[in-house]
């Protein structure tokens, strides 16, 4: 069974991490964050990446979810964020004002969506002439990498190929995105390979500890309680380090501008 994003328990699941200051970085090569002043980040989950646009300097961030109970989490945990505003809204159908934004952000969200033109096109209309428009996902070939020290994710499909079928099923291929974006009119379109620090952990324990928690990793709720702990086991096997664990994931970025 899937993560059920509106359940109460899976509050927080997407609320603790702290964005690595490598995306930020990459963020800030691909777009002009300095003339940003609107940004909407759409599909924000727990407003970790919201907060990171505000922490780079954006002045005002609508973060959009389609949870409330994840949205209330997000709330919650960046009170102290006065230029976030959260909102309830699905990628289709924000209810926002057209032609406000200065950048939208689609983090890990179309893997969720059947029809990415429909998602394009509302972003299109909220963002201002020349405002950019950045999408990160994982692509089919981004996921299937081979499990090692850098790839841990890897290892999930290693040692569950059940996996495969459901992970490769919910991916978008680079060539659909692209064609998309052009159909609905997007510009200077790229494509960016992206290996992201998701977290650092101290020890290995620790990173054990947070995969059987399944935070953050919808993939996890599609193994059961026994099948968890088996991959705990296998990773604990498999994972050489015993101090600071470095877990990434390789992302494909799309940039578009209208």
């Amino acid at each position: 069974m899937g993560i059920n994003f509106h359940h109460d328990k899976n509050r927080l699941s997407y609320a603790s991490r702290q964005v690595d200051s490598s995306w930020k970085d990459r963020i800030k090569a691909l777009v002009p964050v300095e003339n940003i002043e609107r940004a909407v980040d759409i599909g924000c989950g727990g407003g970790i990446y919201s907060r990171a646009l505000s922490e780079m300097g954006i002045k005002s961030i609508t973060a959009v979810d389609y949870s409330q109970t994840i949205l209330d989490s997000a709330k919650e945990r960046n009170k102290e964020y006065d230029q976030i505003t959260f909102k309830y809204g699905i990628a289709h159908e924000t209810g926002l004002p057209s032609e406000q934004f200065d950048l939208l952000l689609e983090r890990a969200v179309i893997h969720h969506l059947e029809d990415l033109n429909a998602a394009f096109k509302e972003a299109h209309r909220l963002l201002k002439y020349d405002g950019y428009l950045i999408i990160q996902d994982r692509t089919k070939e981004d996921c299937l990498l081979d499990g090692s020290d850098e790839h841990i994710r890897g290892y999930f499909f290693s040692r569950f190929p059940k996996l495969i079928e459901y992970e490769t099923k919910r991916r978008h291929s680079s060539k659909k995105v692209i064609s998309a974006l052009k159909e609905l009119g997007f510009m200077e379109i790229e494509e960016i390979k992206l290996w992201e620090v998701r977290k650092i952990h101290k020890t290995k324990e620790a990173f054990l500890e947070d995969i059987r928690g399944r935070t953050g990793r919808s993939i996890l709720h599609h193994l059961n309680e026994s099948e968890l702990e088996n991959l705990i086991s296998y990773l604990d096997t498999v994972i050489r380090n015993y101090d600071s664990i470095v877990e990434k994931d390789r992302w494909t970025i799309w940039k578009a501008v209208k």
